[in-house]
């Protein structure tokens, strides 16, 4: 009854925040990134390991006022959310702007990559504008979040234009057949899986787990490979999802030098705006052998 109730509040919350003003409730969001940087947490060690290793050169000062800036951009992030999960497509078309060098109607196998940038789920924005524009519908693999109840609340509030999520676990024959259909297929390969269908590809000139996804599915489906990034707008007004243009010769002889390049991508976005990226994932927990987790704090 307690965990039913705590729910309900959860989407009430969720929904008041969706109808604030958009400039009270980016305050909000800074607000809480203010206060969560401030707070001693497992969280802000990983972020400070990550901005460590990526960005050595860094003093600590400097890694501190990064990983504040961070925190405020993400503290933001969590409360536009509810724009993002409970908005209509008006909120949304005034949040996040589109820019493509591809033409979206065009029914062609695409699949677009995204990264974990604060303003990821941006993309939500093609889905929002699928039947006005005449596009195809949206679809994306989700990760199963341990609530039950908001695991189904997520997936209804994604899909609420028409759009799809894909259950990450198994459902490769689903992608290829919406990839070949000629849909939107989305899929964010920087985050650590797991070592299953991974390779260990270089990432700030660090080894790192990273899933060959991409290179697989455009092996398979012959379908274009274009970035998709949803940054933050100069004057912090909204964001920007830009839809760049296929990439040359993707993809190429293998899957792991495939994978290496999409990471040498995302390195070249992330230093244009570092406090932007998701630092708070444990992005170099699975190490190669005889290295030691830069995240365990007995090392």
């Amino acid at each position: 009854m307690l965990k039913s109730l705590s729910n309900q509040a959860g989407v009430a919350l969720l929904k008041l925040l969706s109808i604030l003003p958009y400039r009270l409730l980016i305050s909000i969001g800074y607000g809480l990134g203010y206060i969560a940087a401030r707070i001693p947490s497992d969280r802000n060690r990983v972020v400070k390991t990550n901005l460590h290793l990526c960005f050595p050169k860094l003093n600590p000062a400097e890694i501190d006022n990064l990983s504040k800036q961070h925190w405020r951009l993400l503290g933001r992030s969590l409360v536009e959310k509810s724009i993002i999960w409970c908005g209509s497509s008006k909120q949304l078309s005034r949040m996040i702007e589109i820019k493509s060098a591809v033409d979206l109607s065009s029914k062609k196998p695409r699949i677009l990559v995204n990264m974990h940038f604060t303003g990821i789920e941006g993309s939500i924005i093609l889905s929002a504008l699928s039947k006005e524009k005449h596009w195809p519908r949206t679809s994306g693999f989700f990760q199963k979040m341990k609530n039950p109840f908001f695991n189904k609340k997520i997936i209804d509030w994604r899909n609420r234009f028409g759009g799809n999520s894909i259950d990450r676990q198994g459902n490769a024959k689903a992608i290829i057949r919406e990839i070949r259909n000629g849909d939107f297929i989305i899929i964010a390969p920087d985050l650590d899986l797991g070592i299953k269908d991974s390779e260990f590809v270089p990432f700030f000139g660090i080894e790192t787990n990273t899933i060959t996804t991409i290179s697989r599915l455009a092996t398979i489906t012959g379908a274009d490979v274009c970035l998709m990034t949803t940054t933050l707008k100069a004057d912090e007004s909204g964001y920007l999802c830009e839809i760049g243009a296929p990439l040359d010769n993707f993809p190429g002889p293998d899957p792991k030098s495939d994978t290496a390049l999409l990471n040498r991508y995302f390195e070249e976005q992330i230093r244009l705006r570092p406090a932007e990226y998701y630092w708070v994932h444990k992005r170099f927990k699975n190490r190669p052998i005889n290295e030691l987790n830069p995240y365990n704090p007995s090392n």
